[in-house]
């Protein structure tokens, strides 16, 4: 023999059929006539290709090492052969092996069903505390019928007579690289290997059917508009009693007339008369945990803030709760009687507020601040 297949692949000659494979996939990847369309190339990769048809099968591996030839009854040095040379293998040097490829032989009818989605609204104070819902869903469960089997009472999976229960078809086609075999899924039974002779009629074969059901959700405290609850299982039954998919609960929170939120916190505007400012109060507010009483101490602002400490949303992850922070909207009276006015002007009197002549903010002194550089930038004119 004047061709060292060992040679040719680079390998010692007690290298483990995975150290060929490994090589031959290596070379494959180099000299493929799609990489390399010389025909230099195309000559060594049909070399390549039969020293791994021979080094590959146990059988032609030990004919060869005995000083056999394995490949002259296969029409020759670079054929491959009346026996066929799986294609699959020249598929796996450029997108992996060992399971990466396409499944080989008949797939099973039983299938993973698709996960679910649904939106339901809740209102402030369930997202705040939590609670429970029950939603309605329209999913695929197992057929009561069949029992998930797809087939009628009594009958059976018939072997393909196409495939022959093998799932696929092969044939053998010629190129330039000799006789190549290729497969693929049988038409018939669609990949199985069996048939349905006679399917369920109320699933017509596929062991599901389209049901509604209800579900009580348990809403955690804490969740805002976005969030997504997993319910495992509870999706759509697979065809012919495959594995069940998840429901996902998209949550959608409504506004509330009074509270807004930010994160864990809770906002709201709390309005008192200018006179009740002025001499302190106390205002009785209904939060989400009950009525609280809000002390305002006299000579409260407008724009002033209370914090009421843990009565905000839940913390969705982690415990506690955050704040409520309650603002307060000093309001002024927009129209007074004539003796209101009497009174308001008397009042100024008393406190020398009859007329503002100068007004002044923080940083606005004689020289300094903004203003005193606006007079600084003008008089220097």
């Amino acid at each position: 023999m004047a061709t060292d297949y060992y040679a040719l692949l680079g390998v010692a000659r007690d290298a483990s059929p995975e150290e060929i494979k490994k090589a031959y996939r290596r070379l494959a990847r180099e000299l493929h006539p799609d990489v390399n369309p010389d025909l230099e190339h195309q000559e060594r990769f049909k070399q390549v290709t039969a020293a791994y048809e021979v080094l590959s099968d146990p059988d032609k591996r030990q004919m060869y090492d005995l000083g056999g030839d394995p490949l002259s009854q296969s029409g020759g040095f670079g054929g491959f052969g009346a026996t066929g040379f799986d294609f699959g293998d020249i598929m796996d040097a450029f997108f992996g092996g060992g399971g990466g490829g396409r499944q080989r032989g008949p797939r099973t009818r039983a299938r993973r069903g698709q996960d679910a989605l649904v939106r339901i609204q809740v209102d402030l104070p369930t997202a705040v505390f939590g609670g429970e819902r029950d939603i309605t869903v329209d999913t695929a469960a197992a057929c009561g019928s069949c029992e998930g089997s797809g087939m009628s009472e009594g009958s059976e999976l018939e072997t393909c007579v196409m495939c022959k229960g093998r799932g696929e078809i092969q044939s053998v086609q010629r190129s330039f690289l000799g006789q190549v075999m290729t497969a693929r899924p049988c038409p018939q039974c669609q990949g199985f290997g069996t048939t349905i002779p006679h399917p369920c009629p109320e699933c017509s074969g596929e062991g599901r059917v389209r049901t509604r059901r209800t579900l009580t959700l348990k809403v955690p405290a804490g969740v805002d508009t976005g969030t997504r609850i997993q319910l495992q299982g509870q999706g759509e039954v697979g065809p012919n009693g495959g594995t069940v998919g998840d429901l996902f609960v998209e949550i959608v929170v409504s506004p509330h007339p009074v509270f807004e939120r930010h994160g864990d916190e809770l906002h709201c505007v709390v309005s008192i008369p200018m006179a009740a400012a002025a001499l302190g109060t106390s205002v009785k507010l209904d939060t989400l945990d009950g009525t609280e009483d809000i002390s305002i101490t006299p000579g409260t602002q407008s724009g002033a803030t209370v914090t009421l400490r843990g009565q905000g949303v839940g913390k969705l992850r982690g415990g506690g709760r955050g704040d409520l922070f309650v603002h307060v909207d000093v309001q002024v009276p927009t129209s007074l009687d004539a003796r209101q006015q009497e009174l308001l002007r008397e009042f100024a009197s008393l406190r020398g507020e009859e007329a503002v002549h100068t007004v002044q903010t923080q940083g606005a002194t004689e020289g300094g601040g903004l203003f005193g550089k606006l007079k600084d930038a003008f008089t220097s004119r």
